[in-house]
């Protein structure tokens, strides 16, 4: 036990001291708090030049609302519970397979630091965004899981920040289906999961923003805003209730799965869902919500 308690206090003075030290410049690639700042201010001035929905206001509905739930979400649930809950599920996962004299390395098919660089970030990045694209179908098929993905889909004007509106449940369960095909692709470093992590965070913020693009031939690779503002949709046929267009980064998936749906411009559509209009509208209760369902 006393282990464990060590593992959870290390965690909180180890991400806490992360974070003092992206705050105050002492990383440089690293440096996650600026470079989730850099890159909204990027798209958001995407936004202001190139607006799709031109009477939209620049400081949209709930637009501080999604402020603070990108800094949660990307920083302060970290502290609270995630790195902590991470590192603690793996020493537990590790245990136990101890008593098989096994570890998670004993399931390592190959060492993934043993290829050509540029090779080993495009395996990373295309096994991690199938991950991802195979977890958000579940989120929408699954009622359980929906309620808790409902968050996400509650806002109801499109901007940059609304990527990063989540229960603070979903990274739960995109890292546990993660952690499993990673372990067995062996280790990859720190600047590995850093260009991988901000690229898709600059990806997953165009989708959501308000901005007029589709990357041309590029939309059949990429996701992009006129392809998400669908998956937003309020009203989707009825072979197609659970869901559409579900790619975080690359919109491939969709296309060769067939959950690709985009009958025409999107621009106007209302987003939502069935029954948003009595959902919570603040934080807490939105946070509460999946709980109490």
């Amino acid at each position: 036990m006393n282990k464990y308690l060590e593992i959870i206090k290390n965690s909180y003075t180890g991400y806490w001291n992360y974070l003092k030290q992206s705050v105050l410049f002492e990383l440089n690639w690293e440096n996650y708090f600026y470079g989730l700042i850099l890159i909204s201010f990027v798209v958001w001035g995407l936004e202001l030049i190139f607006p799709w929905r031109k009477k939209q206001p620049i400081f949209r509905k709930d637009f501080w609302l999604d402020i603070f739930y990108m800094f949660f979400n990307f920083f302060i649930l970290n502290l609270i519970v995630l790195i902590a809950l991470s590192n603690t599920s793996e020493q537990l996962l590790n245990d136990f397979l101890s008593i098989f004299n096994l570890s998670v390395s004993s399931f390592q098919l190959f060492e993934i630091n043993s290829l050509h660089y540029i090779l080993r970030l495009f395996i990373f990045f295309i096994i991690i965004d199938f991950i991802q694209w195979f977890t958000h179908t579940l989120l929408h098929k699954y009622e359980f899981l929906w309620n808790f993905h409902k968050v996400h889909h509650s806002v109801k004007e499109m901007g940059f920040a609304a990527h990063l509106r989540y229960h603070w449940m979903e990274p739960v369960v995109y890292n546990s289906m993660k952690y499993i095909p990673l372990a067995i692709m062996g280790g990859f470093t720190a600047k590995d999961v850093a260009i991988i992590h901000f690229f898709n965070i600059t990806i997953g913020h165009l989708n959501h923003a308000n901005i007029n693009w589709d990357y041309g031939f590029l939309k059949y690779i990429l996701n992009n805003p006129k392809m998400h503002i669908w998956h937003h949709a309020k009203e989707l046929p009825k072979e197609r209730k659970k869901g559409v267009n579900f790619g975080i980064t690359l919109s491939i998936w969709d296309y060769l799965f067939k959950t690709n749906y985009i009958p025409h411009n999107g621009r106007d559509i209302e987003i939502g869902f069935e029954g948003d209009d009595t959902f919570p509208k603040d934080f807490i209760s939105q946070e509460l919500y999946p709980l109490k369902k």
